[in-house]
């Protein structure tokens, strides 16, 4: 995105990169603020209606531009209002504090994409996972997070009439068993905000699909396929288009509007927001569940802090710490977030839907790691977006060498992960299979055993099904004794093979898996290899190569130059058994950058 709706600014200035602080603390700040005044007084702005300054300070204002996600905005705007009416200072000069809300993954992206951060000196979007995003994929030095300054759990919200089917408020349910209620027929009409763009809606389904792996088995697999497939077709682009899909009346009865949700993904401060201005048949009821809720959290972060003055980073400090104060507390908590200072209300819990009989604390709940959130953020894509997958793995006699620490041949330990792997996916996606060595086939350094299809499809007077056809091929998988790596041709194969097999409306890739380099010297170069596959490459069609090199003898940046020039990507494990957790990764990034 880009940021031709942000003010003009003055230049900045820059420095040194500072120490960075970890993103996940509450309220630890530079102990400078300390040191910062309270006396004066302050300006604050909202869109275009200006707040006037006092004679003595219009000349002399800091001026901190604030982007937030569109549910804390509100909050920061009257905390920021307080400071002007309460002639808060920082360094005895006021503080012009302005709010822009943006959507948190926007923002994100633009961070990404641009490289720099426009007109804001501080970003506050919902939830660690943007800033963790950005750290990862984009700049460190654009981001100083500097601690979060509230909280508040994701939740399920009915509407009565569907709640009190449930059992509400005295019945209670694991994540699990929410989305086992939302699967059952049509009983339960559940929305959420897109996974792929909301934190609350990315939070929940890894919670669902944590608890489903903790009841075990294949059918928990299967639950959380199902959820995310119905998820997907009552999915909204942010959480605000979410709330405005809810029923406006008891529609748990025959007449309600069946393209209207009776439950809802929802934080608890969404549901507080939503009930204060919602008839009675409209509110929400909430389901805490009782293992635990997820939460949004809300980091403050400096923006290109090295380019701040001291002026700014300092007042930018300074409204942090306002915020962490009895009255900045009382602001946040009157919008219905949480703060550090005890159990949360029963006002902001009854507010919200909730009831005493819900666990209503949040410390039972494990917190989410960044692994989790990747695989269920790769699992959603699959789901949403049907995949065409072409498996393409090495079988040259190097694949025969043991894996440190497993005692098992590399080969054997490729082929347990390309099943786990492709129990990932659902029937819907189409995947096939090739070995690769040298002179496998006449002077063909490859061949296809299993053509790329439905998983679903089944295929011969048996009744097999492709991924029962997958399965057995896998298995089958052997080195080849003295076979040396045909990669090159290989890949070009596949890629042409893949692109003329394009099927529209589908996340068509080709994964490559090998443990070493080109060895066949009469193949085509690196260099051709790379310009044809930029040349053949189609926006209209694209096919990302998806490279994975297994063990030392790979050579992760050889396969980064040859997949990027598909828009694809390299990675490089030292155990096979890590691809499943690669490939989901890899066809989450490339499914993002192709709808971007």
């Amino acid at each position: 995105m880009g940021r031709h709706n942000m003010p003009d600014r003055r230049s900045r200035t820059t420095a040194a990169d500072p120490q960075r602080p970890g993103p996940r603390r509450r309220m630890v700040v530079i102990a400078t603020v300390l040191v910062l005044g309270v006396a004066g007084s302050a300006a604050y702005a909202v869109g275009g209606d200006w707040l006037p300054f006092a004679n003595r300070c219009a000349d002399d204002a800091v001026r901190i531009d604030v982007v937030a996600s569109p549910d804390m905005a509100p909050a920061l705007r009257d905390t920021a209002a307080y400071a002007r009416d309460k002639d808060i200072t920082s360094d005895g000069r006021c503080m012009d504090v302005r709010v822009t809300a943006r959507d948190s993954s926007k923002f994100a992206d633009s961070l990404r994409t641009e490289g720099k951060p426009g007109s804001y000196e501080v970003w506050v979007p919902d939830s660690d996972m943007w800033v963790e995003r950005v750290q990862l994929q984009g700049d460190e030095s654009l981001l100083t997070p500097t601690g979060n300054i509230a909280s508040t759990p994701v939740t399920m919200g009915m509407v009565p009439a569907a709640a009190k089917k449930l059992g509400w408020p005295k019945k209670t349910y694991s994540w699990a068993e929410l989305a086992g209620a939302a699967t059952q027929g049509d009983q339960l009409r559940l929305g959420a905000a897109d996974p792929a763009r909301s934190a609350s809606g990315l939070l929940a389904l890894a919670k669902m699909s944590a608890s489903a792996e903790q009841a075990g088995g294949a059918e928990a697999e299967a639950q959380i396929a199902a959820t995310a497939k119905i998820l997907a077709q009552r999915t909204s682009d942010s959480d605000a288009q979410a709330l405005d899909t809810l029923a406006r009346d008891n529609s748990g009865t025959e007449q309600g509007n069946p393209r209207r949700n009776q439950a809802l993904i929802v934080s608890e401060q969404a549901a507080f927001k939503h009930n204060a201005s919602a008839q009675d048949a409209g509110k929400l009821e909430l389901f805490y569940p009782k293992d635990g809720a997820p939460e949004l959290d809300y980091p403050y972060a400096l923006l290109d802090e090295p380019g701040q003055t001291t002026d700014e980073s300092r007042a930018a400090l300074r409204f942090m710490t306002l915020l962490g104060e009895q009255e900045g507390e009382r602001i946040l908590a009157s919008h219905g977030f949480r703060t550090d200072r005890g159990a949360p209300s029963d006002g902001l819990v009854e507010g919200a839907g909730g009831s005493a009989t819900q666990p209503v604390a949040n410390a039972s709940s494990e917190e989410l790691s960044s692994k989790q959130l990747q695989e269920t953020l790769g699992v959603w894509t699959i789901t949403v977006q049907s995949a065409r997958i072409s498996v393409v793995v090495d079988v040259s006699g190097s694949m025969a060498e043991l894996v440190p620490g497993r005692g098992a041949p590399r080969m054997d330990v490729t082929k347990a992960a390309l099943t786990a792997a492709l129990t990932q996916f659902t029937n819907e996606d189409h995947f096939g299979l090739w070995e690769f060595s040298t002179l496998l086939d006449g002077k063909r350094d490859y061949r296809e055993l299993v053509p790329t299809d439905r998983l679903g499809k089944q295929t011969g007077k048996g009744g097999t099904t492709q991924r029962e056809r997958l399965t057995a091929a896998f298995g089958k998988l052997q080195p080849v004794p003295n076979g040396a790596t045909g990669l090159y041709d290989t890949t070009l194969a596949a890629f042409k093979q893949a692109q003329k097999t394009h099927v529209p409306d589908m996340f068509n890739a080709v994964v490559i898996v090998t443990d070493g380099e080109n060895q066949d010297p009469n193949s085509i170069t690196r260099s051709a290899l790379i310009s044809q596959l930029e040349t053949l490459s189609d926006a209209d069609r694209p096919v990302p190569l998806i490279a994975v090199a297994v063990g030392p003898g790979g050579d992760q940046d050889e396969l980064d130059q040859v997949a990027k020039a598909t828009g694809g990507s390299g990675h490089q494990v030292d155990d096979p058994a890590q691809v499943p957790e690669v490939i989901l990764k890899a066809i989450t990034a490339a499914a993002q950058a192709s709808a971007g």
